[in-house]
């Protein structure tokens, strides 16, 4: 099954609270962050329909703060709150470059953000406005990347597209293991059979069940977000097994 750039109309980017802190490792980079706009603005000049997911990392992760002695409930939270202020940051980013972005929560504060619905979220994106839906699932136990598929499904996005560190899919991690070799396409099944680290579990699960495909590209590397899109050779697709 190969990577068809011409059904991509409308995308869900799944990136990571990290890359906002570029090489500090903790908070925001201010050229990473302009970077990442401005690789964002590309997209949308495609004429492209935008929706973003981010994670909290760069602020707080609810799994450590579990670890540290945290009840995972309050730990979690917590993580919701650090995406909500990420998705802030972001869309002022957008908006210094006069580009029209809606930030929706999945927990109700109206004093920063409008409360998150598909219909509402569609009626932007329609209306050409890039959305940034936080807070996750506005329920602990679920990860940023469990929100993100759910998003993509309520909203009739075409693809999930995931932002990491790395060029995409490897048969292993390529951080530790020189023989890693980099996938350009694997279905869902090849995904489970090899163990092959695309998302977790649960997410990838909810991808499967509703045919969504992901797609998986190096964020760190400039222009990749629009060449994610429009190039197959660039990230890893996975794709429904039937599809």
């Amino acid at each position: 099954m190969y990577y068809k750039p011409e059904k991509v109309h409308r995308v869900l980017f799944k990136l990571s609270g990290e890359v906002l802190s570029g090489s500090k490792g903790f908070g925001y980079d201010d050229e990473t962050i302009k970077s990442i706009v401005d690789d964002i603005i590309a997209v949308k000049r495609l004429g492209v329909s935008i929706a973003i997911v981010l994670g909290g990392g760069n602020i707080f992760r609810g799994i450590n703060g579990s670890n540290a002695g945290m009840r995972r409930v309050i730990a979690d939270s917590i993580g919701m709150l650090a995406t909500v202020q990420n998705s802030l940051v972001l869309s002022e980013y957008l908006h210094q470059h006069n580009i029209n972005s809606e930030v929706y929560s999945a927990v109700q504060m109206d004093r920063f953000t409008k409360f998150y619905t598909p219909l509402r979220a569609k009626t932007s994106l329609k209306e050409g406005r890039i959305c940034i839906i936080c807070a996750g699932t506005g329920n602990p136990y679920f990860t940023t990347d469990t929100a993100a598929v759910l998003r993509a499904v309520e909203l009739d996005a075409d693809i999930v597209i995931k932002g990491t560190k790395v060029d995409g899919v490897y048969t292993s991690d390529p951080e530790k293991d020189p023989e890693a070799e980099f996938l350009e396409a694997v279905d869902f099944d090849e995904v489970l059979s090899k163990k092959l680290n695309v998302m977790d579990m649960t997410a990838f699960s909810l991808a499967r069940d509703n045919n969504m495909p992901v797609k998986v590209f190096n964020v760190l590397k400039k222009g990749n977000f629009e060449k994610a899109i429009l190039n197959k050779d660039v990230g890893t697709y996975v794709y429904p097994t039937q599809s």
